[in-house]
Parts: C-alpha cells; sequence; structure tokens
C-alpha cells in the first residue's frame, strides 16, 4: 500500500515538473522571438507647414505730435481714438501773448518803412546838393548808406514779423497726417511746449498696418535658396496670416514688404516686415501677435505620433536595432494635420521604428517588427 502511494506521488511530482518547464521554454521562446509590433522605415518627403513668428503691429507712420511753442491749452479739440485728417486742429494753446507780439512785430514794420522813406528823400536831397557841387561826395555815400541800413532793418522787421505770425499759427496744434488720435495726457490748463518730456498725443495712420518680425540669417538663406534671390521672396512668397495676442487669426491676409539688408549682430536675426489692410481699425498699433509663414521643407522627416510617446516632456520614438528596442529622444515640430509630426533631431532617414503600440515598449525589448506603409 506504501508502494502505490509512493508511485503516484512520484507520478504526480513529474508531471508538474514537466509542466513547469514546458511553460519555462514557452516563455523562454516568446522572450527570444519577442513581441510583434508594427514597424515602419523613415523617409523624407516634401511638405509644407506652417511657422510662426512673435511679430509687433504698428501703423503706417505714428507721429508723435510736439508743440511748437509754449503755453498754457486753453481749448481741446479732440477726444482719444477720433479719426482726424491733415491740417485739423487738435488744441489750442494761448494766443495772447503771440498775438501782441505779432502787433509790436507789425508796428516795427511800420517804424522801419518810414525810416526807409526818410532816408531815401534824404538821399534825393543830398544827391541833388551833390550834384550842385555843394556837399562832398563823402556826404552823398553817408546818405547812401543810411538808406541800406533802414532797407536791411526793413528786412530784419519784416522777417521778425513773418516769425511772430508763424509762433501764432503754431498755437493751433494741428495733425500732420490722416489717421486716429491716441492717449491725451494733457488737459485744458497744463503748460506744454517743445521741451515737454511726453508727447502732447500721437497720430496713428492706421489705414494700413505693419506687422514686425525677426527670422534667422539660416531660415532667410533657405527661402532664398527655395525662390532665388531675396527679391523674389519678396514678390513670391504666398500670403501671410496674422494671428491674434488673443489667439484669433485676422480675417485678412498680408504680404511681405521689405527685408532688412542687415543682421542683428546680438540675435544673428533680420528683421521683416509685411503689411496688412485694417479692416474696422481692427488692428490697433502698439499690439502684438505672430505672423504664420506658409513654409515647404524638401526634406521632412514626418512620423505619425502613434510612433512616439511623451514621457516627462520629452517625445520618444523606438528605433530597432538588432532586433531590439532603442529610444531616442526627438525634437519636433507639430504638422497642421494634428496627426504627425515632423522630426527635427532624432531619427535618420533609413531608421526603423516601432509604428504602433509604443506605449508597451521598454528599452531593449525584442520585438518581432510587422511592417507597415509609413
Amino acid at each position: 500500500m506504501m508502494n502505490r502511494r509512493t508511485w503516484i506521488a512520484g507520478i504526480t511530482a513529474t508531471i508538474l515538473l514537466a509542466a513547469s518547464l514546458a511553460a519555462c521554454k514557452q516563455e523562454q521562446q516568446g522572450e527570444e522571438t519577442g513581441q510583434a509590433l508594427p514597424v515602419m522605415v523613415v523617409s523624407s518627403q516634401p511638405i509644407e507647414f506652417e511657422e510662426t513668428y512673435s511679430a509687433s503691429i504698428r501703423g503706417l507712420q505714428d507721429v508723435d505730435i510736439i508743440p511748437q511753442v509754449s503755453g498754457r491749452i486753453i481749448r481741446l479739440c479732440v477726444k482719444e481714438g477720433e479719426q482726424v485728417k491733415t491740417g485739423q486742429v487738435l488744441a489750442v494753446i494761448d494766443q495772447a501773448p503771440y498775438q501782441a507780439a505779432l502787433r509790436i512785430a507789425i508796428a516795427n514794420v511800420s517804424a522801419a518803412q518810414a525810416k526807409v522813406e526818410t532816408a531815401r528823400i534824404e538821399l534825393n536831397g543830398k544827391q541833388s546838393l551833390f550834384d550842385e557841387k555843394v556837399i562832398s561826395d563823402y556826404e552823398l555815400s553817408v546818405a547812401r548808406n543810411q538808406l541800406v541800413v533802414a532797407q536791411a532793418e526793413l528786412e530784419q522787421a519784416k522777417a521778425q514779423e513773418a516769425n511772430a505770425r508763424n509762433e501764432l499759427s503754431y498755437t493751433e496744434i494741428k495733425s500732420p497726417s490722416n489717421g486716429v488720435i491716441g492717449t491725451l495726457p494733457y488737459r485744458i490748463g497744463a503748460l506744454v511746449g517743445p521741451t515737454i518730456e511726453q508727447p502732447f498725443t500721437v497720430v496713428s495712420d492706421n489705414s494700413e498696418m505693419y506687422a514686425y518680425f525677426s527670422i534667422s540669417e539660416n531660415k532667410l538663406r533657405q527661402f532664398e535658396a527655395r525662390y532665388g534671390s531675396i527679391d523674389r521672396i519678396i514678390c513670391e512668397m504666398p500670403p501671410i496670416s496674422l494671428q491674434l495676442n488673443n489667439g484669433s487669426v485676422y480675417g485678412k491676409q498680408g504680404k511681405i514688404e521689405t527685408i532688412s539688408g542687415t543682421v542683428n549682430p546680438t540675435t544673428g536675426a533680420v528683421q521683416i516686415k509685411a503689411l496688412f489692410p485694417n479692416i474696422n481699425r481692427h488692428l490697433l498699433s502698439g499690439t502684438i501677435g505672430n505672423v504664420i509663414l506658409q513654409v515647404l521643407n524638401t526634406d521632412a522627416i514626418l512620423i505619425p505620433m502613434t510612433a512616439t510617446v511623451e514621457l516627462q516632456d520629452k517625445i520618444i520614438a523606438y528605433r530597432l536595432k538588432n532586433g531590439k528596442a532603442e529610444a531616442a529622444y526627438l525634437t519636433v515640430d507639430r504638422l497642421n494635420d494634428g496627426n504627425h509630426f515632423v522630426v527635427k533631431q532624432g531619427l535618420s532617414i533609413g531608421d526603423t521604428i516601432i509604428a504602433e503600440g509604443v506605449g508597451q515598449v521598454k528599452e531593449g525589448m525584442n520585438v518581432t517588427p510587422k511592417t507597415v506603409a509609413p
């Protein structure tokens, strides 16, 4: 009886051991074979995508208004944000002292004219006496010089009158161009003049707006290689878009107008100026935004987002080397379709990467490739 039980126990142990060994062998074979995952071969292709650059938005011209004469403001004729035309009066400075100065200048002209007439009469009289040999040539010359001096004093008086009239006209602060009034920091009674630190106001011509932005010299050379010259970049580059500070895209597209001929020695960047129409004064001078350029990359490495995983703010793909997964840390741009990355660094053309199921892959893991189309 004892021998039979021992025999049964031995058989049972043998079966269990065989099952365990079979399971281990199967697991080992699975590890050696590796998990079957779709893979793709990295290649390049031409793509067109968007690049954004920070931009400052300015009117066609922003003119600082500085009074040309000193005095206290007695009347404001415009409001902030009001549209004005060339020559329109914006404010009036106290005119009383300038009106008095003009009256004095006019009186001085009258006096100088009388002095000229007197000197001319005296010269005529001296000329008659000289012709009759009553006076000497010296006395005649003195009379002539007195007339010349009187005429010079008249011209000086006329110049002072003209200056007084100009200064009186400058008491009316006028807009030098069409545009929109900016802030008005000075109120009635404020003392203003040519030396004020803050302008009386700014008149912005914003019928059209400039967006100023900068690109690297390398990027400019890429554009130059594509279009042939800087002049052709300006003429042939597609219209560009403008993203406003709130994230919305402005409804009208613009066009590059100028490209600076110098590179900033500090930043290595080149400034570009783009012109946008300003319908209904939607764009405001002094604001910021982003210009959006359509850029062609003829040798872009494009991979699906499913071929990557994000860990601690790092984008990772897994390339296959000798049947094992090797992590590749990528620098990428997001393509506009929301499904692909443009790889800037981390992968090379010809690399084989895992296309799907990347989330379950670990470094050094055996993988059986299952090829899919890129």
